[in-house]
């Protein structure tokens, strides 16, 4: 092999390693969503530009709301649609930022949801109108704390 190969082959091999961790393939996000509901499709693409890999996949209403009881989704808790990433239930309008600090504490909960459909949040954009909403972090045995808060000062 010519001299150039050796040179570059260990450079390759130390890009490889160390930058393997920040090239992971995307985490993916699987969404379940009524069939005409288009906030939940603006969310996925929230979530797709954020660098995530989502799955769409409509739902009829009644076996969205079984999934949401299996899931833990109380009627306080829900939103329109509902997503898994990592074992974690994303219910609703939750910000991708929120998701990925979620994922990199990996708290022992069952996941995120944003109640409602709140003015702002992503895929509920509306110009420039928004209202101050809370995440919650869904505990395992039912309760809920806030996560982080959006649109306060």
């Amino acid at each position: 092999m010519p001299r150039r190969t050796f040179s570059i082959a260990p450079l390759a091999f130390a890009l490889a390693t160390f930058a393997a961790p920040g090239l992971a393939a995307a985490q993916a996000v699987e969404v379940m969503k009524s069939p005409t509901c288009g906030c939940c499709t603006a969310w996925a693409e929230h979530m797709q530009h954020a660098g995530f890999d989502v799955a769409l996949r409509d739902t009829p209403d009644d076996m969205l709301a079984q999934a949401k009881a299996r899931l833990g989704i109380t009627i306080a808790t829900a939103s329109c649609h509902t997503a898994m990433v990592e074992g974690y239930v994303i219910e609703g309008h939750v910000p991708a930022e929120d998701v990925r600090r979620l994922l990199a504490e990996r708290p022992d909960a069952v996941g995120l949801s944003v109640p409602g459909m709140p003015i702002g949040s992503p895929g509920m954009e509306m110009g420039d109108a928004a209202e101050p909403y809370e995440v919650l972090l869904l505990r395992r045995d039912g309760g809920t704390e806030v996560f982080a808060r959006h649109g306060t000062n």
